[in-house]
């Protein structure tokens, strides 16, 4: 085979298999006290879905026969004007589960077309403010979530009972697009809850490190896309944030907290491929620690 034979089916296979090649992840995750059962915490993140992406629909549709105890969807929601009704029929099965969510930039201003080969030596950080006025109804995307029960956790702390756990939650609106206040949310998590969960869309190291500083065991964000266009072997080649490419995707540490990064479900419209980087939701089961000797 030719080498622009192997380019085109290279290119058809990122972007009509593998895009489409949804899987569901699972980590165990041992930050509960000895003696507490588990609990099932299901993530979805960067969906920048649009209408006509029916496969992606009914496949988050079918997360529900897991009976997650939290669904958390980590933010880049939407990828066009009239998506909220096609994701509120994907999570649809899931509004009876308790749920948060945090935004993401592209739930706020709509995707552009863009040279994909500048994240070679860029991020895209600071590119969406050229845009001065949301353009997407991302506030009608909250009030959706809210209606149906899902707390808003942008710059926003809560105390929620899940299964019979305590839990403390802080949430940071998206530092991508410098909307994160973590001042807002500042200081020591309860130490009395069964668990403190902090939530975000854009791994930043510097609002990691102070969610761990603050006592926050588990720590969930998205944005990364996993790199999207990865190389077998080797991996990411850009995290298109200030995480290191090691941690670009799953689960690993960030100082005293255990950390996961999802890679998401979805993809810009304008850069509708994925290679070595298959589309994912997580089941994170968290577990009891061991006890210490």
């Amino acid at each position: 085979m030719s080498l622009l034979g192997l380019g085109a089916a290279g290119i058809a296979y990122a972007s009509v298999v593998e895009r489409n090649w949804f899987r569901l992840r699972r980590f165990d995750v041992p930050v509960l006290a000895p003696g507490q059962r588990p609990i099932r915490i299901l993530q979805i993140s960067d969906l920048h879905l649009t209408p006509g992406r029916t496969r992606l629909i009914n496949w988050v549709r079918s997360l529900a026969s897991l009976k997650p105890d939290l669904v958390v969807n980590t933010g880049d929601t939407l990828g066009h004007p009239d998506a909220i009704g096609p994701y509120m029929r994907a999570v649809e099965p899931l509004l009876d589960r308790p749920g948060l969510f945090v935004y993401g930039s592209n739930d706020l201003y709509a995707p552009r077309p863009k040279n994909p080969a500048r994240y070679l030596w860029r991020t895209s950080k600071g590119d969406t403010p050229r845009q001065t006025i949301p353009n997407l109804p991302w506030v009608e995307l909250g009030a959706a979530m809210t209606e149906a029960g899902w707390l808003d956790m942008n710059n926003a702390t809560a105390r929620l009972k899940i299964a019979d756990l305590d839990v403390h939650v802080g949430g940071i609106h998206d530092s991508h697009i410098d909307r994160d206040r973590y001042d807002e949310i500042a200081g020591t998590a309860p130490a009395d809850a069964d668990l403190r969960l902090g939530v975000m869309h854009s791994p930043e190291p510097r609002n990691m490190t102070r969610f761990a500083q603050d006592g926050y065991q588990l720590l969930l964000a998205g944005h990364t896309h996993g790199g999207q266009l990865c190389i077998p072997f080797y991996g990411a080649l850009v995290t298109n944030c200030g995480i290191d490419r090691a941690r670009v995707k799953g689960l690993s540490r960030h100082e005293s907290s255990w950390l996961h990064v999802s890679a998401g479900l979805g993809t810009s419209p304008y850069a509708p491929a994925r290679f070595s980087c298959p589309p994912e939701a997580t089941l994170l089961t968290l577990v009891a620690r061991r006890p210490a000797r």
